[in-house]
């Protein structure tokens, strides 16, 4: 079993998918978005156009798709599908120009991936303390609730067909993050 951890930036994906991982004993995969925004001259806590953001995207989830396809045992990573489309999709106010049919297509693929290579999601909201750190998405706690809605709304979707758990913001200590988890 494949397990995801999704979420806005900064709630703890990384620290819980690694504690998961030892408990269970199961590999953890760790994702390097900062790293291929970095590869292509990007900042991650820098607003994008749709163009340039869609672009980056497609990039994040190939490297992704790279490490996933790589495993043959079960794994649990700290990113999944559903933030890279929580991502594209909160960078699209009323003004933006959208191409929808590139944008239709991405979502799509995204959707695909995530059945091919997850069983189960975890879905960590914005709760713990926030701490900045150098070359890391910005500490906008409006821009935080904003990627939470995303995801939870992406997890609902029709399209999406893994399991998905909720972790209640109360829910701030890792032991009773990970008891929630199963």
């Amino acid at each position: 079993m494949n397990i995801g951890i999704c979420g806005s930036h900064r709630t703890g994906k990384t620290t819980l998918a690694a504690a998961i991982a030892k408990q269970k004993q199961i590999k953890f995969v760790k994702t390097n978005t900062s790293g291929v925004f970095a590869e292509h001259g990007l900042d991650p806590s820098q607003p994008l156009d749709f163009k340039t953001r869609l672009s980056i995207q497609h990039h994040v989830i190939e490297a992704a798709i790279t490490i996933w396809q790589a495993e043959t045992k079960a794994f649990i990573t700290d990113r999944t599908p559903i933030d890279f489309m929580a991502y594209t999709l909160a960078e699209i106010q009323g003004d933006t120009e959208v191409d929808y049919s590139q944008l239709e297509s991405y979502l799509n693929k995204c959707f695909k991936v995530c059945k091919q290579y997850f069983n189960k999601l975890i879905i960590l909201q914005p709760a713990i303390p926030l701490v900045y750190e150098t070359g890391k998405a910005a500490l906008n706690r409006a821009y935080m609730e904003h990627l939470n809605s995303l995801t939870q709304g992406l997890c609902a979707d029709e399209r999406q067909h893994c399991t998905s758990i909720l972790i209640p913001r109360q829910t701030l200590s890792i032991e009773e993050r990970i008891d929630l988890v199963g």
